[in-house]
């Protein structure tokens, strides 16, 4: 596909892009494309936005002032994600942007994944695994690899994802409890409100689907932590920041918690080194939304955002409208 110098670009694109929706975008503008093997720099991020009216963003680019004063035309901020907290939202409004986001179409894959991460840790499957490819599986025995309680679930964050990881629990017969702002999200599942430490103290496995914001930051830490049933799970497909990660760690190796199943982190690409060498950690790489469906369908959403704003229309999902 034809693409153009990061200077003469109308659109930046951060990182590569699933192929139809990329390619819809540079049927139409000047497109410029970031490093394809690894997180576009700070730097290569304001080279290529500086004189562009778009710029798909992914997760790891940071929005913020300093950023949006260095790209003067920008009109559009396309976020390749849900949620939005690595854009300044009030930066964004001051300088009257549309900001974007790609909601509902990655709810199912990240359900899906939050489901499979509870019963791997549920099952200690990610150990028991290990142990017959090491060899150290010696035949059938009837107290090897007991599971760990899971029929009590607590969901925190009953949005889309939480609601969706909700109706999958519901089918394999678990009983639910939820704390979230809005005490009535769960009426339609029969879902009781519980508060976060009631929640905490109630649950066999804790599964985290909030937004990260100031009042989530380290949610889960070390004080929560100790709130929970000793032995119990805890499960992570939200933003990693929601969870105090060396407090885990610790919870994890002194055994309050019997297990956990993280696919986000503190400070991405890197993990604390003490959940690495965690066993009852079951660790995976930030994979929530990797199917071809969900990706591609984020890809059209976030394209079709910056089609809309460039010529002239009001985007589907705007989370910020100019004034």
């Amino acid at each position: 596909m034809p693409l153009v110098a990061p200077e003469a670009c109308e659109v930046f694109v951060s990182r590569p892009m699933p192929e139809q929706p990329f390619a819809e975008l540079v049927a139409r503008f000047a497109v410029a494309l970031g490093p394809v093997e690894r997180p576009t720099s700070a730097d290569e991020l304001v080279a290529g936005c500086r004189g562009a009216r778009a710029v798909v963003a992914m997760l790891t680019d940071r929005i913020d002032a300093a950023f949006l004063e260095q790209c003067p035309r920008l009109e559009v901020v396309s976020n390749f994600a849900v949620g939005v907290n690595n854009i300044d939202l009030d930066a964004c409004r001051a300088r009257n942007l549309w900001v974007c986001n790609t909601p509902e179409v990655l709810t199912e894959a990240t359900a899906d994944l939050s489901l499979a991460l509870i019963l791997a840790c549920a099952r200690r499957l990610p150990g028991a695994e290990a142990e017959l490819r090491a060899g150290g599986w010696n035949g059938w025995r009837p107290l090897h690899a007991i599971g760990l309680p899971y029929r009590r679930l607590g969901i925190v964050g009953l949005g889309r994802i939480g609601a969706a990881v909700a109706r999958r629990a519901l089918a394999f017969g678990m009983e639910l409890r939820h704390f979230s702002p809005n005490r009535e999200a769960g009426a339609a599942l029969g879902i009781e409100w519980l508060p976060l430490e009631a929640l905490l103290g109630w649950a066999d496995v804790v599964s985290l689907h909030c937004p990260l914001t100031e009042a989530t930051r380290h949610l889960i830490d070390g004080a929560r932590l100790a709130q929970m049933r000793r032995g119990a799970i805890l499960v992570n497909t939200a933003r990693g920041p929601v969870v105090d990660e060396a407090a885990l760690a610790e919870a994890l190796e002194r055994g309050q918690l019997g297990a956990a199943g993280l696919d986000v982190f503190e400070d991405e690409p890197r993990v604390h080194p003490r959940l690495l060498g965690a066993p009852n950690a079951l660790l995976v790489p930030h994979i929530g939304s990797a199917t071809r469906e969900a990706r591609t369908a984020m890809g059209q959403l976030a394209a079709s955002a910056v089609v809309d704003v460039l010529e002239g229309r009001a985007p589907r999902h705007a989370v910020v409208r100019p004034r």
